[in-house]
């Protein structure tokens, strides 16, 4: 089991290498050589899924890489992590099929297999990692090499877009890496199974624990892309191939999302105030993400905003979990299969999307509309994920978002019989519940918006449109087409056989998630729970009809009925260039750069008044009026040679310089210049300094208050 989890983890790696040697030579080889590497993995996290629930036993296996950065790299087993890691490699592996035909007019191929296996066998390290500390150094490795995908074009918004990826990595990381530091220094271990529960333990800091947890909070909350966090998701799929936005959305979003399970199932378990926290930045994640999906103009950006909106609604389900408590089984278990739902759904649509742009190279609703009249195949495919993530019932998207909206129910009703004493009134959890079934109206308009301009609208350009309806039997070769449909039709599938498929995937998560077990057996086709699909149903037809039909869509000229979409979401607009941007670059330099400027200032002048008052100078009797010896020394010689030459050949024009002066001036310039390279030198030791004297004395205080 060993040598399979460390094949699972280190074979894309090893490959990835390979590749990249291989496609110097033969670019056809290098393509096989990806697609059995992600084909293999796949097939290896497979067998673990099917190992770890047929044999129970397998179940927080413990396999040690000892000595790697110090505290070593330990991974473990359980169904949850065997189930992410076959789906992520079943993603990778469809997607790499897909990228064959996608990118055989791009440039820097083997730079981008080399970075796709180098990020999987990142992100299986990701879900089988064990503790804090080797879920970081996979985190970090994903970021940065998924950041090359961003970056693939090399074009000025790609590289800009890429810029904001990183760095939304980077100070999320930063951020993490604090948290473990606090997270050990408090508790010891690092260990998700010893961490369960301990918040509840005497003996540990609530406060530092709180403090470790919102700063992991904070960079997992950075690649899920929840609120405020999310900018990087509308800027990076826009620009990013379609094979990697369907990676970057399905999968390295879930990254971030495993990190904040394991939060609230195992730091967390069990607080109320927690699942109250994670529930309102679920909601305005799951809002604002949904309202930017319907104000979008382009077609992945409408999908990565989408994403956004999915991942509030599961963040909606953790922070349920959160305050339900014990009774926490259709939360953790929607939030679950929303998750995988998710996955599944934007790698085929993300893969649709990227058969239009491979078509047309245009992302822009106006310039892509009518692309799928005449394509049966193509808007079968697109339909399934648009009715799968619209929570359309008898596909997997209804399951999920019914389980969630029913933990919703659940706890309302608790608080209105008095059984529970929550944070939240039962109006106020009313509201919530109103608010999830308007997002998922907004889903359901977002959608039918693409779906209709894409396959039902023509193009306002008649000679534009006779040319996408001749592409009918050439928009994309035979293994592409069954990739799609393979993909697709798993959507209802699963949304068919509920009992048979989601509640095996959301039992293989019950251990790792702390589920408790269902008090009675789900009926997801009720009348009940059909109920809110319904509403959010009608709610999404009025949405389109009166929203994007009427406000989103304008006559192209007054003597023409023909409309064209619109952008009606103001420019200044954007978070990143309304505040993160100018915060970075602008506000803060300038703060600091005045802090330093003072502190500078402020040395100087110390040093002036010491001398000034206390260690005042007195002058010795044979001190230099100005200068020093060596100055005296040089001057005297020089003015010998212009008295000599004052009675020789200056006689008629006599010289008369004071050297004197002159070098003690050049002297003391010469000083002032050495004097401020050794400031600008020795100020950043001199705030490390400072920083650790704080902190010996943080731990000083803190050992005396714990004895």
């Amino acid at each position: 089991m060993n040598l399979l989890i460390y094949t699972i983890i280190f074979l894309p790696m090893a490959a990835a290498l390979l590749c990249y040697i291989t496609g110097r030579f033969q670019k056809a080889v290098r393509d096989y050589l990806a697609d059995a590497a992600t084909g293999i993995t796949f097939l290896l996290c497979l067998y673990l899924a099917v190992q770890t629930v047929t044999r129970p036993d397998l179940s927080r296996v413990l396999v040690e890489l000892p000595d790697i950065c110090s505290m070593g790299l330990h991974f473990t087993l359980d169904g949850f992590r065997a189930l992410y890691g076959a789906i992520a490699a079943f993603m990778w592996f469809m997607s790499t099929l897909f990228s064959r035909e996608y990118f055989a007019h791009y440039h820097n191929r083997n730079r981008y297999y080399l970075f796709l296996l180098l990020t999987l066998g990142a992100t299986e390290g990701v879900f089988l990692s064990a503790d804090f500390f080797t879920t970081f150094v996979f985190f970090e490795i994903m970021s940065f090499t998924s950041y090359v995908w961003v970056a693939h074009d090399e074009r000025k918004e790609s590289l800009r877009a890429a810029g904001t990826y990183l760095a939304v990595a980077v100070i999320g990381g930063l951020v993490m890496l604090m948290g473990i530091f606090l997270l050990y220094d408090e508790t010891g271990t690092l260990y998700f199974c010893d961490l369960s529960g301990i918040l509840m333990e005497s003996g540990t800091s609530s406060t530092q624990i709180w403090a470790a947890g919102l700063c992991l909070l904070f960079g997992f909350g950075a690649k899920a892309g929840a609120f405020p966090l999310h900018i990087w998701l509308p800027k990076a799929h826009p620009v990013a191939p379609a094979p990697a936005s369907a990676l970057l959305s399905g999968i390295l979003t879930k990254a971030g999302m495993y990190g904040i399970l394991i939060l609230t199932a195992y730091l967390f378990l069990g607080s109320a105030a927690w699942g109250a926290l994670i529930l309102l930045l679920g909601v305005c994640t799951m809002v604002i993400g949904a309202l930017l999906a319907l104000l979008s103009m382009d077609l992945k950006r409408t999908l990565a905003c989408s994403s956004v909106s999915q991942i509030g609604f599961i963040l909606v389900g953790v922070g349920m979990s959160g305050l339900l408590g014990e009774e926490n089984a259709l939360a953790m278990r929607g939030s679950l299969l929303h998750m995988v739902n998710h996955s599944l759904i934007k790698l085929v649509l993300f893969m649709a999307a990227g058969v239009v742009f491979m078509n047309v190279h245009k992302l822009d609703l106006n310039e892509i509309r009518g692309f799928g009249r005449r394509k049966p195949l193509l808007n079968g495919i697109f339909l399934m994920g648009a009715l799968g993530i619209g929570g359309i019932p008898l596909w997997n998207g209804y399951i999920s978002k019914t389980l969630l909206h029913e933990s919703i129910v659940e706890y309302t009703t608790l608080i209105r019989s008095g059984r529970v004493t929550g944070l939240f009134t039962a109006s106020f959890m009313k509201g919530i519940e109103w608010i999830f079934l308007i997002s998922g109206g907004l889903t359901i308009a977002y959608m039918t918006k693409l779906y209709v301009c894409l396959f039902l609208e023509k193009n306002t350009d008649s000679v534009i449109q006779e040319k996408y309806d001749s592409m009918r039997h050439q928009y994309m070769n035979p293994v592409s087409s069954l990739v799609l449909v393979i993909c697709a039709m798993l959507l209802p599938v699963m949304g068919f056989f509920p009992g048979i498929i989601m509640d095996t995937v959301a039992d293989m998560g019950a251990s790792f998630l702390q589920i408790t077990p269902l008090s009675r057996k789900l009926s997801y086709f009720s009348i009940t729970n059909i109920t809110g699909a319904i509403i959010s149903f009608i709610i999404g037809a009025v949405i389109y009809l009166v929203a994007v039909r009427f406000w989103l869509m304008k006559r192209i000229s007054p003597d023409t009925t023909e409309r064209q979409y619109v952008n009606r979401l103001p420019h200044w607009m954007d978070l990143e260039e309304l505040l993160y941007r100018p915060l970075l670059l602008r506000i803060l330099p300038f703060t600091f750069g005045m802090i330093c400027r003072f502190l500078d200032s402020l040395v100087d002048t110390i040093v002036v008044v010491l001398r000034r008052t206390l260690l005042r100078d007195s002058k010795l009797p044979r001190e230099l009026p100005q200068g020093n010896p060596l100055t005296h020394m040089c001057a005297c010689i020089a003015a010998g040679f212009q008295w000599l030459g004052n009675h020789t050949i200056h006689r008629k024009q006599p010289r008369n310089q004071d050297y004197e002066h002159k070098y003690a001036l050049f002297y003391e310039e010469l000083s002032e210049n050495s004097l401020m390279i050794a400031r600008s030198m020795s100020f950043g030791l001199l705030l490390f300094c400072v920083g650790l004297i704080l902190t010996v004395a943080y731990l000083f205080v803190k050992d005396i208050f714990n004895m």
